[in-house]
């Protein structure tokens, strides 16, 4: 039951930051700290999944910090950050042998964490009078959660 508020906040982090939690995730996999091989989950844990996902969450680090990228809750970016944590909550759940209740776990965690994510964020760059110090802090809470979380599995 544990792996499954480990989904709740995973799901969290991915409504921080998309391709962090997906990332982290599938490198915990790929280190056999989550156990997803035999389960429908088990590409999370290949090789190549873990570089590709990085890459993907630094583009997404950098991207961030455009003053072009569109809000988080827009459906696109919005719907994004649910999926994304829906895989995390999933693969996670698989790990347990409850895929749906990780999926929703980490469904859920996503919603929260890109409406609270963005409501902290707007107040802290209020705070600063400029965007880019809050970004930085969130990137910050997103990863170090992101490797806590994943290094208790």
């Amino acid at each position: 039951m544990l792996l499954i508020v480990f989904a709740l906040i995973l799901g969290i982090v991915a409504g921080l930051r998309a391709m962090t939690a997906p990332a982290a995730v599938s490198w915990a996999a790929k280190l056999g700290l989550l156990q997803v091989s035999g389960t429908p989950l088990a590409f999370m844990g290949y090789h190549y999944t873990a570089y590709i996902l990085t890459v993907l969450a630094i583009g997404e680090l950098m991207n961030d910090k455009l003053p072009a990228t569109p809000s988080r809750k827009v459906p696109p970016q919005f719907i994004a950050r649910v999926v994304s944590g829906g895989l995390v909550g999933a693969t996670i759940g698989a790990a347990a042998g409850s895929l749906v209740i990780g999926l929703l776990a980490g469904a859920v965690g996503a919603v929260l964490g890109t409406l609270g994510g963005s409501a902290v964020r707007g107040k802290l760059a209020a705070t600063f009078g400029k965007d880019l110090p809050a970004a930085l802090i969130e990137d910050v809470v997103a990863v170090g959660v992101a490797a806590i979380t994943v290094s208790r599995f």
